[in-house]
């Protein structure tokens, strides 16, 4: 959904400026696109969804870290609060997926910690989501999902 920037930062080193940007990106957008869809719904009761996509990654990336936790937080409270609207509300956490960005080395070690020998892909990601907007994951609503192939 949101991503500002990637920095190799930690608690002790991490900009006021950098967090900010993060935040306005991650928390404070999600925050308002959730807002104005939900004043703006008028779909049929049960077929409005919010979902977002999120990180777990905050070891030496603090404020995409907790940037992303923030939006976990708003997406869920999405969840109580657009439920009166008929709209679920669910945050995907889809893991390493290769979209070009990973150097060799890196790319190696993640696969290395997925028990299914791969990195995921876009498409991996978007049958989770396709799934969550169809009528048959209508009831599932306030979750944190992981699509990672077990990554850890």
């Amino acid at each position: 959904m949101c991503h500002c920037e990637s920095v190799a930062s930690g608690l002790l080193d991490t900009t006021v400026e950098s967090f900010d940007r993060h935040f306005a990106v991650n928390a404070r957008a999600t925050w308002l696109l959730i807002r104005e869809y939900g004043r703006r719904f008028g779909g049929a009761h049960g077929t409005g969804r919010v979902i977002a996509l999120t990180s777990d990654h905050t070891v030496g990336n603090l404020p995409y870290g907790a940037s992303k936790a923030a939006l976990d937080r708003i997406t869920l409270a999405a969840a109580h609060e657009l439920a009166h609207l008929g709209v679920t509300a669910n945050v995907v956490n889809p893991g390493p997926v290769d979209t070009g960005w990973m150097s060799g080395e890196l790319r190696e070690r993640l696969i290395g910690r997925t028990p299914l020998g791969r990195l995921g892909t876009p498409l991996d990601t978007a049958h989770l989501v396709e799934f969550l907007c169809s009528p048959q994951g209508q009831w599932i609503n306030g979750q944190l999902l992981m699509s990672n192939g077990g990554f850890g």
